[in-house]
């Protein structure tokens, strides 16, 4: 697989106050813009064209669109983006967390940062986001959009979040209180299809199998969502898909397929692969996707502690499929990817010709 070109996208002091641009999780195009979000933040980005790539950036803090169950400045953690019709779907890591051990940290230290875990109430919402132009023709968020649509979320203080809803499945409950670099529960990809909500799980990896939920979010309230049956009166649907003992770091729609961006679960720096899912989202049960059923699109490169790739997006252009082209985004991006303090690259790989299947 070869690079075909690189995509500066500038950031505003702000964000690189914040390292935005050095933490980017989630991406997805809107027309010629593009909305990116960090995972140690709780605003979603908007990103328009400039003249070297993209640029402009403006910020949505989620706190002024919906109801965080936690404090407004604490971080969401966004790990995915969808984006259709009037809305874009935002979702967060919903893991736990355990400290970070660093070089300079003691023996002793280290051991007892080990030890501690972290739970932060806004990593546990999917916020259904009103889009709306702008007076300059601009996508913006919004509470409310003049032809009715609102801003929503699921996991609101005192309500039930996904975590809640999977506290006595039978496979993945036991990974909830394990924090997420340690194959515990980590959300880490979203991708919408019509009405239909596909979460991607970087873990639990399970006997080599990474997991996909399928939910139905609904309006519940003004301002609130609820998950509507989908299999076996339960709220949510498991798939497994046999990704090489990768688990999923993000989704992205490709007409019935879903494009699967998968990598290690655990603290490890590859290999990191794009997968097609065929056929994804005419399914109606549960699915074990293993075979011919996915397929491998493209090998990403990825550096020794840089250069993770967490997000990937199409980009706009003609619908014949030997002409897509896939935005890649990387969290810990490496020194050659940053020319400028506020700049860094993106990759735009082409995505392989498929077959045209006889009639």
């Amino acid at each position: 697989m070869e690079i075909e070109r690189r995509v500066a996208m500038r950031f505003h002091p702000d964000a690189v106050a914040a390292s935005t641009h050095v933490n980017l999780s989630a991406v997805r195009s809107d027309g010629q813009c593009l909305w990116v979000a960090g995972d140690e933040t709780a605003t979603v980005e908007r990103l328009t064209p400039d003249e070297e790539g993209f640029g402009n950036q403006r910020a949505f803090p989620l706190a002024d669109l919906v109801d965080l169950p936690g404090p407004p400045e604490q971080e969401a953690d966004i790990e995915g983006l969808a984006r259709s019709g009037g809305f874009l779907w935002a979702i967060g890591s919903h893991s736990l967390v355990r400290k970070r051990v660093k070089p300079e940290h003691s023996d002793a230290k280290a051991i007892r940062r080990l030890s501690r875990i972290r739970f932060e109430e806004n990593r546990y919402v999917i916020a259904r986001l009103a889009v709306q132009d702008g007076p300059d023709g601009l996508p913006e968020l919004t509470k409310s959009t003049d032809d009715g649509l609102t801003s929503a979320v699921f996991g609101a203080a005192g309500e039930p979040n996904l975590a809640d809803l999977l506290a006595e499945d039978e496979h993945l409950a036991p990974f909830l209180a394990i924090p997420a670099k340690d194959n515990g529960f980590d959300v880490e990809g979203l991708a919408v299809h019509g009405d239909t909500l596909y979460v991607g799980l970087r873990g639990p990896v399970l006997r080599g199998f990474a997991v996909v939920l399928e939910l139905l979010p609904r309006e519940a309230a003004p301002g609130r969502l609820r998950l509507a049956p989908i299999d076996d009166e339960r709220p949510y649907r498991k798939h497994f898909l046999d990704l090489g003992g990768l688990g999923v770091r993000d989704l992205c729609p490709q007409g019935p397929d879903l494009l699967v961006l998968a990598g290690p679960s655990m603290d490890l720096d590859g290999p990191v692969r794009v997968y097609r899912w065929h056929d994804a989202a005419a399914r109606d049960t549960s699915a074990v996707a293993r075979g011919d059923q996915l397929t491998v699109e493209i090998e990403l490169p990825y550096g020794e502690g840089d250069d993770h790739a967490e997000g990937i997006a199409l980009l706009p252009g003609p619908e014949s499929e030997d002409s897509a082209q896939l935005l890649v985004v990387y969290d810990s991006p490496a020194v050659h990817r940053r020319p400028q303090e506020d700049i860094v690259f993106a990759d735009v790989v082409r995505l392989p010709v498929r077959p045209v299947s006889p009639v």
